[in-house]
């Protein structure tokens, strides 16, 4: 892939006007910058992978302008356009079967923003959405060359570190409750659902002892970290994940003898004591109130009573503005003129009484209406379908490697849609990348079956 000239000579001139400003400091960021740019054009992939690493690190930037993230981003979104308009990259690549639902998604969320009862909210609704949107098509673009096993890991390593961090730093904790660099334990356990698979998954294909013992360490922390958070959800989702992992290595399960299932035992029955003993007595509690979900139970419980009052308030705005909703990024205008806003907030600052829905489906159909929520769900569903086609495309081949990895990513994708029903995130860096990598996985999977065929 040929650079520009007109872009080196552009950087080149940026730096010699730096050296003769006053701030000549400022002319080795833009050489570091040039070097960066060029890396990124030979390998745009490159940057999606720094964009996924650093997922986990954003609270390091969030009060500034401009993050590690942000500025990767924009730059590969550059990059991409100009590739695209020197014919440089193939725009059949924006080609997907995602499209149908997500531009039918987009008109509905327009409409209801020009019908918003609140445009301000609603325009910063549509700015953090749209960093997920031009995420998706950067993974359409680049998703081809992405290297799933990179990927893998530097997800895994960035949350365990995040997970670390949350453990042996109360720094790092909201109240007692791990939330690494975020602001929300849940939001945290929502990374670690998401990781757990992906270093599972590294744990199994490791080629030796070694790297398979570095990853299981990494699988412990997350474990670890997990639990730190005092997340019910997560726990839930987690083990929903975990479930359908040990369906698909069913097969692999029947080899084992009874003396390893002795063995099994023996370990469960020492670990399990040890991790109820090391499990915090305020998550245990927690756990235990899944148990006894109750209207006595909800009174008790604070976290169920407000989660069962946004249902509340979600049912009456659907009823209100059934077709468009009340407008994207709404629901804590509406929230906080109710009674539940007053009665679980416990000192009445603003952001105890603006309160979002903590359920993405929920928040979504009554903040865009139920014609907008039925195509989001079908977009998910979607995705969902595409892994299962490329999965059952690669079994069909006996392409074991390659289903295991659909697998565990399915798993991930999984364990994002599952914790929308826990967690406001439909701008969800994760959730669009993968979105767009469900259609780039079913291609590659049918094209290599195709090709296949004709040889």
């Amino acid at each position: 892939m040929i650079f520009p000239l007109s872009i080196v000579s552009l950087l080149a001139l940026v730096c010699l006007a730096l050296l003769v400003s006053p701030y000549p400091f400022l002319a080795p960021g833009a050489v570091l910058g040039l070097l960066g740019f060029t890396v990124l054009y030979r390998k745009p992939s490159w940057g999606l992978l720094g964009i996924a690493a650093l997922v986990p690190f954003e609270g390091f930037f969030k009060d500034t302008a401009f993050s590690g993230s942000k500025l990767i981003g924009v730059s590969l979104a550059l990059i991409l356009a100009l590739q695209l308009a020197l014919h440089q990259l193939p725009s059949q690549r924006l080609r997907s079967n995602l499209w149908r639902y997500l531009i039918g998604f987009m008109a509905l969320y327009l409409l209801s923003l020009l019908a918003s009862d609140n445009l301000g909210m609603s325009q910063t609704h549509l700015r953090e959405l749209s960093v997920g949107l031009i995420l998706f098509v950067i993974t359409l673009l680049v998703g081809r060359e992405l290297n799933l096993d990179l990927f893998a890991r530097l997800v895994t390593l960035s949350v365990s570190a995040t997970c670390a961090m949350a453990m042996f730093s109360s720094r790092f904790q909201d109240k007692g409750r791990a939330a690494g660099l975020l602001e929300d334990p849940n939001a945290f356990a929502l990374l670690i659902a998401f990781a757990v698979p992906l270093g599972l998954l590294l744990v199994i294909r490791s080629p030796n002892l070694l790297h398979r013992l570095f990853w299981a360490a990494c699988c412990l922390l997350l474990l670890g970290g997990m639990t730190k958070t005092e997340s019910r959800s997560g726990l839930v989702v987690l083990a929903l994940s975990l479930a359908i992992g040990v369906w698909h290595y069913r097969q692999q399960l029947t080899h084992i003898r009874p003396r390893h299932f002795g063995f099994a035992m023996l370990g469960a029955a020492i670990i399990l004591p040890l991790a109820i003993y090391a499990m915090p007595a305020g998550y245990l509690a927690r756990i235990q109130s899944l148990s006894i979900l109750s209207a006595g139970a909800k009174a008790q419980d604070a976290s169920l009573g407000r989660r069962a009052s946004y249902i509340v308030v979600g049912s009456q705005i659907i009823r209100e503005h059934p077709l468009l909703g009340s407008g994207p990024g709404t629901f804590p205008l509406h929230y906080a003129t109710t009674g539940y806003a007053k009665a679980f907030s416990a000192n009445r600052k603003i952001g105890d009484l603006y309160r979002r829905a903590h359920n993405t489906y929920l928040e979504i159909f009554s903040e865009l209406g139920i014609p907008a929520g039925l195509l989001f769900v079908g977009l998910l569903g979607q995705g969902f379908f595409n892994l299962i086609r490329a999965r059952s495309a690669w079994l069909q081949r006996r392409e074991w490697q390659q289903a295991d990895l659909i697998t565990h990513l399915g798993m991930s994708f999984l364990s994002l849609t599952l914790f929308l029903m826990f967690l406001s995130a439909p701008n969800l860096k994760y959730l669009w990348i993968m979105l767009a990598l469900t259609w780039v996985l079913r291609l590659k999977a049918e094209q290599a079956a195709l090709t296949e065929a004709r040889a």
